[in-house]
């Protein structure tokens, strides 16, 4: 998930709250990251994580205290973000110099520009496809965090799109999973006259409405031209499939969300509830949102089940892409302390602690190979990895795929939509004029 909120710092016991002047994993003067020499098992190591909140908070703590037990004159500070503080903590901390010595980052252009402002490690010479560690993850984790054939990023787990559904409610309003765009749009009255929402939706901090319409882009726009789109220097934005997919998003607010041109107002964490309190039959979510999605009393893992946003008729894209993308974190290219930071993420990546991730309460699917299986990762879970392994490509997020001044457009253009305050045409126009200024 994509977005922004309230801070939120964790400090492990014997640690003290990591303060902006304390992140620095290195200056801008410092010399180049040392990422092949032996670590010196001493000192402090500062990692920023996008783990805040249940039930998430743990995995890092235990994974600190673990490695400390073992390495115990180092101190470990963490900084622990939410989804929706983590953009504007980096952005913080990387203004001021003061990047942690491991920090969160998302694939595409945001990882690419960390990279090309030198402020990202290059990891290939211990993590490249061919050295042992890169051999514990799968390939196209890895090659997502790439660029230049040059290996950047640490890929933590593997995330994919998909709609959720309460098996319960299908049954009561005898709907059953859609097969196309225009049968899920049907099903809503269904759902609504027998009590449910039909799909929770919750737009207030603007990105979930970019995640309908990048998979709703990757189904309606050729592959080709959708990258070739996302870079200021190569885009034209003409294709028609970008006015198709974003009348059919209009058409999925109108028609299945139950407050319609108001889901501006609502927040994404309300549109959670709702589907897992039961009083909504469908909620499009992230893989990482699986099991928290049943931890409640409102929806149990039987009745939950997942489909992804069916393919509109007559779709000139992919019909098999699937929006998704691994997330990962990057080494600071000026930390002293690379070496270390290197050997702390080969054991946060280890098989042991790949499995716990995958497992509940977390539910995160390790990009470690083997370690989401049916015994230890929930059967939603599972399932959704399995369908994300088997997708002719992954079109990774739209407001981190682009460069900022395009994603903010896509931002505003998909709030506007929502609201009637721009027509798709509209929209699109607001793009391309951003497009054309970042070039």
């Amino acid at each position: 998930m994509r977005s922004r909120a309230l801070t939120t710092f964790a400090a492990l016991a014997g640690t003290s709250v990591l303060a902006l002047a304390g992140c620095g994993g290195g200056t801008a003067s410092a010399p180049a990251a040392d990422i092949a020499a032996q670590p010196e098992f001493s000192g402090t190591l500062s990692i920023l994580t996008k783990f805040a909140g249940e039930p998430l908070d743990p995995y890092f703590e235990n994974l600190a205290a673990e490695y400390r037990k073992a390495h115990p004159e180092v101190r470990i500070e963490l900084i622990q973000e939410t989804d929706q503080s983590i953009k504007d903590k980096l952005k913080t901390l990387t203004a001021s110099n003061a990047l942690p010595d491991i920090y969160f980052t998302w694939t595409g252009n945001w990882a690419e520009n960390y990279v090309r402002g030198g402020r990202a490690a290059d990891l290939s010479k211990v993590i490249g496809p061919d050295t042992e560690w890169g051999r514990t993850f799968g390939k196209a984790s890895l090659d997502a965090f790439s660029f230049d054939g040059k290996y950047y990023g640490i890929p933590l787990y593997n995330n994919g799109k998909f709609m959720g559904y309460n098996k319960a409610a299908f049954a009561k309003a005898g709907v059953k999973v859609p097969a196309t765009f225009d049968e899920l749009v049907r099903s809503c009255p269904t759902l609504r006259e027998a009590g449910y929402e039909p799909i929770a939706f919750g737009n207030k901090d603007g990105w979930p409405a970019l995640h309908y319409l990048q998979q709703l882009f990757a189904y309606n726009v050729p592959a080709t031209t959708l990258r070739a789109d996302f870079d200021p220097a190569t885009a034209k934005l003409d294709d028609p499939g970008y006015l198709t997919a974003l009348k059919q998003f209009k058409t999925v607010v109108t028609e299945c969300t139950d407050t319609g041109t108001g889901t501006n107002g609502v927040l994404y964490t309300s549109a959670q509830e709702a589907f897992s309190s039961g009083k909504a039959a469908m909620y499009y979510q992230e893989i990482l949102e699986f099991d928290n999605a049943t931890a409640g009393k409102g929806l149990t893992p039987e009745n939950f089940g997942i489909f992804p946003l069916p393919v509109p008729a007559a779709a000139a894209g992919d019909p098999k892409a699937l929006e998704g993308s691994p997330e990962g974190y990057l080494v600071n290219a000026k930390s002293p302390r690379a070496a270390l930071a290197i050997d702390f993420m080969k054991f946060a990546t280890n098989a042991e602690n790949a499995k716990t991730l995958s497992a509940p309460p977390y539910g995160q699917p390790s990009t470690v190979v083997g370690a989401v299986t049916p015994e230890t990762s929930s059967k939603a879970v599972y399932e959704g990895i399995e369908l994300v392994n088997k997708a002719s490509n992954l079109a990774i997020w739209l407001d981190t795929v682009t460069v900022p001044e395009v994603a903010d457009a896509w931002l505003a253009g998909g709030e506007a939509l929502i609201t009637g305050g721009m027509t798709p045409e509209k929209v699109l126009e607001s793009v391309r004029r951003a497009s054309a200024s970042a070039k």
